[in-house]
């Protein structure tokens, strides 16, 4: 039988470790909780239906169409608040009576499935559509002014930095060679020129994340949002991280490790760990091949989850 998944199917969206991730993140039906990642709303309202009439959400997120299809799917709710923005500010977003008072955060890091299937959005290398990639309004440069104003070095270095592509060399020279580049279906074409066979289809959708990432700053907002989160968090609040490619979950595994990202224990000088944070479970959640297989979207997700410290600071 093969077992090899098609990349270039949509699927329409399913939320990833649905039940795994809530009963981690739900400790108290009266707790205070952030999803920073909203979307379509399908974990928003799985962490609603584990909460009592105390409880509440506020569910993040940057991109007004994510707020709308939320919005739908969850219906009226008096615990539910929506909170428009980008989570790389979470202590901007979140009212500051709240600061060390919230019970659990949850990040479901990545695009979600509205945001490729829409062409205009520039976001897939599986429908033809303008170079976008920006995750709202909010933010600055596009993929088209990486994709056509960017050095040969700086290009070069996205990809193969942030894409984590080999081939990053051939791909950015090719580019640059064949600008201007209008559209996903013309940078597709041109990678597709460099990469040959089998692994043709993965190299599209690393370069195209690469390119996603720079846009976005996803690595930095990530970095920002996980030090915001802890500040927020009560004493043994928890935060509940699904990551999708190694660089995402290695900013967090460092994190939850030591509360830096350099994955680096301070001690003091008696040789106490110095960290407000620490891992609930030592080992990396993942999908099971019932749920890969129901929903291809989450073969490469990884969940990992931490507890604010007693007395922690961050």
């Amino acid at each position: 039988m093969d077992r090899r998944i098609d990349m270039t199917t949509y699927h329409e969206h399913i939320p990833v470790l649905l039940k795994e991730s809530v009963d981690y993140l739900v400790t108290d039906p009266d707790g205070i909780y952030i999803d920073t990642t909203l979307g379509g709303g399908g974990h928003s309202k799985e962490i609603l239906s584990r909460l009592s009439d105390k409880g509440r959400l506020f569910g993040v997120d940057q991109d007004s169409e994510a707020h709308e299809a939320a919005a739908k799917y969850i219906g009226d709710d008096d615990r539910f608040t929506p909170v428009r923005g980008n989570f790389g500010y979470l202590k901007t977003l979140i009212d500051p009576e709240y600061n060390g008072k919230i019970t659990g955060i949850l990040f479901d890091l990545g695009v979600s499935t509205h945001q490729i299937k829409e062409a205009e959005r520039g976001f897939s290398f599986q429908h033809d559509g303008p170079l976008d990639m920006r995750m709202s309004n909010l933010t600055g440069v596009s993929a088209y002014q990486v994709v056509n104003d960017y050095t040969y070095e700086k290009l070069r270095d996205v990809i193969f930095h942030y894409g984590e592509e080999r081939g990053s060399k051939e791909i950015a020279k090719a580019i640059i060679e064949n600008r201007p580049v209008e559209s996903t279906g013309e940078l597709r074409a041109i990678i597709e020129g460099v990469v040959y066979g089998q692994h043709t289809v993965k190299s599209l959708a690393r370069v195209f994340q690469g390119i996603r990432i720079e846009v976005n700053r996803e690595l930095s907002v990530l970095r920002s949002s996980l030090e915001d989160a802890l500040d927020l968090l009560e004493d043994e609040g928890r935060i509940v991280a699904i990551s999708y490619h190694s660089l995402e979950d290695r900013i967090v595994k460092n994190f939850f490790k030591s509360g830096n990202f350099e994955g680096k224990i301070e001690k003091d000088f008696y040789g106490n760990p110095l960290t407000s944070i620490q891992p609930v479970e030592k080992n990396i959640i993942r999908p099971s091949e019932e749920e890969i297989k129901a929903n291809p979207a989450a073969r490469s997700a990884k969940m990992r989850i931490a507890e604010k410290m007693s007395g922690g600071n961050n």
